[in-house]
């Protein structure tokens, strides 16, 4: 059932992301929007795309929640290979999703301060070849 469910995931996020998607989607609010007079915009007509919509989006959250995490997952274990297949890389770095906000946070501001070192040589070393 699982393996059903991704496949039908996955099928529903890739169809619902193309253009004709959207455009169906826009054809039937142009729709809706036209014989709003027929029915004199009434409730029941507005009632009628509230629902539909609603529902839409409700099966839609879940089903594209789905597939986000599988992409994620996926994205994990394929930097998680690059990082262990790398001797120069910290073996730490593999459990990030795993750490705090706060451990987060201190990693991040390491890595900021080594970007903003490695800016400093580089400006550092171009004024350098511009005198030379």
């Amino acid at each position: 059932m699982e393996e059903r469910f991704r496949k039908f995931a996955h099928a529903t996020a890739e169809a619902a992301g193309h253009s004709k998607v959207f455009f169906i989607a826009l054809l039937t609010i142009c729709i809706w929007a036209a014989i709003g007079p027929v029915f004199r915009f009434s409730d029941t007509w507005q009632l009628v795309i509230n629902t539909g919509t609603t529902i839409i989006t409700f099966l839609m959250v879940f089903l594209i929640q789905n597939t986000q995490n599988r992409d994620a997952k996926s994205i994990h274990l394929k930097l998680d290979e690059l990082i262990r297949s790398n001797s120069h890389a910290r073996n730490a770095l593999l459990a990030l999703e795993d750490m705090s906000d706060e451990d987060l946070q201190n990693l991040q501001g390491e890595f900021e301060r080594l970007a903003h070192r490695l800016h400093k040589v580089r400006k550092s070393r171009s004024g350098h070849e511009a005198k030379a």
